[in-house]
């Protein structure tokens, strides 16, 4: 044995061995003071660090955040239980919106649900809000007259008596689910208003589990958390699941728990309607009116509440147009949302702590267009760069690489640990997929935020519900698919050019760049070509079936 080992460490030594590739590709400086850097290559550099810089604090935004729901767990505490409850006889009363646009597979299963409510009968309403264009205006007004009416027998009503659910249907989208919501408030008797989206099931007790929050007099909303009916579907939906469980845990856990802004996610929680007058009522003017009105309302001294043991299901969409649909929203919502309110945050006399948070969450998606400067530049930048010498390299971009990067892991990980303490640990086989994904969305948002940035308006594109929750099951809405556009295309052509600069890392030796660049290539390419195959899979299974949808982004 003392043999073997003794031969291996002279192998090491040897100029054959690992310790002679280490001094000739790592420790060699025969050309150190050959190469001098030029404007050009300045030129270059320059914004390929400041882009790397401004993408570092972003991530390790993402460790404060981490640090903020740790730091004030004690807080939680104070906020899960209600100070104090209502008494049965003094329920306030409580309307529940229900948004809808083109939902016919979903709606019976939303309106059941709401129609099962733990809450006496006496003391809430059911709006259906429906601004729908197709077979849906038939399908819901049925419904709603069969739960009004209590009919035995009828789909979805046996068992209940007569509910207090009411049917507004409007022929115009003028001002899309903002515009909806401002008009059922007009006839609108609660003093609470709960919302939910077509794709949501809240469970029986929900009502009861959030009213109790508004006996504090300051508390204006109250969000609970967004579970999954359908989580175990795909791949996709898995991913999808991590990503809003690490919106819902670390980013609304830890800045409730801080006590700075934090935002209504548009459904599945609970207004008080006076904030929602004094802050201004519902506009239109963004994508996210649920953020708008959130921090204008927050801004008017009203307290926000999240409960993150109030669990309300919902479906994720299984398609990848589907999901690219709803984040490209959501980033343009966001930066238009920054630009509308964050002057009048920075006037205001909230902490500046608050200010700060309330800037990283409201510009975060402006790294999707660095993202793109930073693919243009990583290939030139490596090239002027090699000249440096690996461990030069290694000093500066390890840094940022962790900050960037790697925050992103750890964010999801921690959220998924607070989650699921027993099987958390799965959560490393998604996190390649889950960071990959995350780049994959860079065009597709991209294009969303610098629409925001520009002032160009489109229509609110909805969110498809396929009403799919197990593996196999197929979907009936083919009808609600996006056509296919050329974005997945140049996703693809993106892809390539970063396996074009993986193949140069390796013939230059420079190994450590390899798996930072790899989660470009698997990113671009997943997004990319399931994008494509859904589509050709929709215009293969869609012949002779109408194709709805227009306003959805272009080439999503």
């Amino acid at each position: 044995m003392y043999s073997q080992l003794n031969a291996l460490a002279l192998f090491l030594a040897s100029q054959h061995g690992l310790g002679h590739y280490w001094k000739t590709h790592y420790a060699d400086h025969t050309f150190r003071n050959v190469y001098r850097w030029n404007a050009f290559d300045i030129s270059l550099l320059i914004p390929y660090f400041l882009v790397m810089i401004i993408l570092a604090f972003y991530g390790i935004h993402r460790y404060q955040l981490v640090w903020l729901y740790y730091r004030n767990k004690r807080n939680e505490s104070k906020s899960h239980l209600p100070p104090a409850h209502f008494a049965e006889e003094d329920l306030p009363f409580v309307t529940i919106q229900l948004p809808i646009y083109n939902e016919q597979f979903v709606i019976d299963r939303l309106l059941d649900a709401c129609c099962r409510l733990d809450y006496p009968r006496d003391r809430f309403e059911i709006q259906l809000l429906d601004d729908s264009t197709d077979e849906t205006v038939g399908v819901a007004s049925a419904m709603v007259a069969r739960y009004a009416h209590g009919l035995p027998g009828s789909a979805g009503a046996q068992g209940l008596a007569p509910q207090p659910v009411y049917y507004l249907h409007r022929t115009n989208r003028h001002g899309y689910k903002a515009g909806a919501l401002e008009e059922g408030l007009r006839s609108a008797r609660g003093e609470l208003v709960a919302i939910f989206d077509a794709d949501f099931v809240p469970p029986p007790t929900w009502l009861r589990s959030v009213v109790h929050h508004f006996a504090e007099p300051g508390v204006g909303m109250v969000q609970t958390r967004w579970t999954h009916l359908n989580r175990n579907y795909s791949f996709l939906t898995q991913v999808e699941a991590i990503l809003l469980d690490g919106h819902f845990v670390l980013e609304h856990g830890g800045r409730s728990r801080a006590g700075v802004f934090f935002n209504f996610n548009g459904t599945a929680g609970m207004w008080r309607r006076q904030a929602i007058d004094e802050a201004g009522g519902w506009q239109h003017d963004t994508l996210t009116e649920d953020t708008d009105l959130s921090y204008r309302a927050q801004l008017k001294g009203w307290k926000f509440k999240y409960l993150q043991d109030v669990e309300c299901p919902a479906e994720l969409p299984i398609e990848m147009t589907a999901f690219k649909t709803q984040q490209a929203r959501w980033a343009k919502g966001l930066i238009q949302t920054s630009k509308k309110v964050l002057p009048s945050v920075f006037r205001s006399g909230v902490p500046f702590h608050t200010k700060l948070e309330a800037w990283y969450h409201l510009t975060a998606n402006i790294s999707y267009p660095l993202m793109i400067v930073l693919s243009v530049l990583l290939m030139p930048a490596m090239i002027i760069r090699s000249w440096q010498g690996p461990i030069q390299m290694m000093l500066i971009d390890f840094p940022l690489f962790m900050a960037s990067t790697m925050s992103v892991s750890s964010f999801y990980l921690v959220s998924q640990r607070e989650l699921f303490p027993r099987t958390w640990y799965k959560t490393f086989l998604y996190l390649p997929f889950l960071m990959s994904l995350g780049v994959g969305l860079t065009i597709t948002n991209t294009k969303a935020v610098l629409e925001a940035l520009f002032g160009i308006k489109s229509a609110f594109a909805r969110t498809p519900k396929y009403r799919v929750m197990k593996k196999g099951e197929k979907s009936q809405a083919k009808k609600y698919r996006k056509r296919l556009g050329i974005i997945p295309w140049i996703e693809l052509l993106i892809g390539c050019y970063f396996a074009a600069t993986v193949w140069y890392a390796v013939t230059t030796e420079n190994y450590f760049t390899v798996p930072f660049l790899l989660l470009f290539v698997l990113g671009y390419w997943y997004t990319g070509l399931l994008s494509i195959f859904q589509g050709l899979f929709e215009r293969k299974g869609s012949q002779g079936e109408e194709i709805h949808e227009k306003p959805y982004p272009i080439g999503i």
